[in-house]
């Protein structure tokens, strides 16, 4: 990956995991917005597109696919976290929307 997603995220990056409910359910990173896949389209209408977004789920295959619909809607901050258990005991921040 690359890049600091601590960092980023600690800099008010918006953690969104794309799972679904269940899988949210059953655990999560504390302050993520759950947002499944087939939803990230709807998502759009309130993300603003100068705040960074991290997307997560269970491996990063989701995340990925996620990511290439926000990038190809003009989204430029978009990170793929992968596995969201991967990120350790990462907080996420607020949530600003427009």
């Amino acid at each position: 990956m690359g890049e600091n997603l601590e960092e980023i995220i600690h800099n008010g990056a918006i953690v969104i995991d794309v799972r679904t409910p269940e899988e949210y359910a059953d655990g999560h990173i504390e302050g993520s917005l759950n947002v499944p896949v087939d939803e990230i389209g709807k998502a759009m209408s309130w993300l603003i597109k100068d705040v960074p977004v991290v997307l997560v789920c269970a491996s990063g295959s989701r995340s990925g696919f996620a990511k290439m619909i926000l990038e190809a809607n003009g989204y430029k901050k978009v990170y793929n976290g992968g596995s969201w258990d991967s990120l350790g005991n990462i907080k996420a921040g607020g949530c600003p929307v427009k």
